[in-house]
């Protein structure tokens, strides 16, 4: 193996695969990324057993092919510091590495590619594709709701589901809900789902931007494959039921409050400055035109504002885990925020004036 390729393109490929490499690992090839020369790319794989990711780079001077792997975080940390025109010579000779440029060179041990392990991936069948600003959106307004390193493994993830025209995302830690719907570019036969481990999704928001290229989304029932602009990235699903989702949304009769996003959000900001460290806890007193907003601590400290909204329902005294309405409030879009009350001791639905594309449920804290 023996090429020549500039230090932006290596860089750029190395911090695509980072993410992916183990950190932790059991094996030490884990640590390693993959490299595969032709005459025309550098492709690099990086995998952790549970995902793999591949990136595509142009080479600008090929001398031999061939496949070997090297550790990825020294590699990255190497390339990053060479100066930003540098054209970087790879060869290797005999179980090392070398690396040159014009300022230096560098010798790397390497591991043989053929104890790289294989990701298994089964056959996944048609695939979809989406815009990556709507799977960028239904991420971001999601994810943040995912449980974390929850014994119920199925609240782990990202629960997709594609039917006919559209994809939902769902996550919940079972104190919160987030969802949200965008278009998908064709219609499919049949519903799919899969729930996407939390690392996983991670890495594939790192790879979406407003680029105007379509992804192609695979899911299948173990794994699911995404590829983007020349990398591919795959994940194996997380086995198990989801929660049935909509028997958790409240439906029926409720009183509706409208309210500036960024006002509420400032209120709760403050006002949370003296909750109680453990539970985070804020109390809503919600009456015609207003909302008061406290909270107190076991050192017997207590603030508290009020808050002009649009409200005409009955009145409500409800408490909040304030993060959780944080997050919320953090990813709408929209100026004003609607919360639908079903009662002081129910569920509420935080939705957007005008759209259903993403919905909201928090569970009350009790007081």
């Amino acid at each position: 193996m023996d090429f020549y390729i500039t230090k932006e393109e290596v860089v750029k490929a190395l911090n695509t695969t980072l993410g992916v490499v183990e950190k932790r690992q059991t094996l030490p090839i884990l640590a390693n990324v993959l490299f595969d020369v032709d005459e025309t790319k550098l492709k690099l794989t990086a995998t952790d057993l549970e995902s793999e990711i591949s990136t595509i780079s142009t080479i600008s001077n090929y001398k031999s092919g061939g496949r070997v792997t090297a550790p990825a975080k020294k590699l990255s940390e190497l390339c990053r510091l060479f100066s930003d025109l540098a054209e970087i010579h790879f060869y290797l000779d005999g179980e090392n590495l070398k690396i040159e440029t014009s300022s230096g060179k560098y010798n790397l041990a390497t591991l043989p590619s053929e104890d790289f392990p294989v990701f298994d991936q089964e056959d996944l069948g048609a695939p979809v594709s989406i815009k990556p600003q709507n799977l960028k959106t239904i991420i971001n307004k999601t994810s943040f709701a995912m449980g974390n390193q929850d014994w119920r493994h199925y609240l782990n993830g990202l629960f997709l589901t594609i039917d006919n025209t559209s994809i939902t995302s769902v996550a919940t830690d079972a104190h919160r809900l987030a969802l949200s719907t965008q278009n998908i570019n064709e219609s499919i036969e049949s519903p799919i789902t899969g729930i996407i481990p939390r690392k996983s999704i991670n890495e594939i928001a790192k790879l979406l931007n407003d680029e105007s290229e379509n992804i192609t989304l695979n899911l299948g029932t173990s794994s699911v494959n995404i590829s983007v602009s020349g990398t591919t990235f795959a994940s194996k699903l997380i086995e198990g039921k989801f929660p049935d989702y909509e028997q958790v949304i409240p439906s029926g009769e409720s009183s509706t409050l409208v309210v500036d996003k960024k006002s509420l959000s400032e209120s709760l900001s403050r006002v949370s400055v003296l909750s109680s460290e453990k539970y985070r806890g804020i109390r809503l007193v919600v009456d015609a035109g207003s909302i008061n907003i406290s909270a107190n601590n076991p050192e017997q400290e207590q603030g508290e504002e009020n808050l002009s909204c649009d409200y005409s329902g009955e009145k409500i005294d409800i408490a909040f885990n304030v993060n959780y309405l944080q997050e919320i409030l953090s990813s709408i879009d929209e100026n004003n925020a609607e919360i639908h009350f079903f009662g002081s001791d129910k569920s509420c639905l935080i939705t957007c004036p005008g759209t259903d594309s993403y919905k909201y449920v928090v569970m009350p804290l009790l007081i």
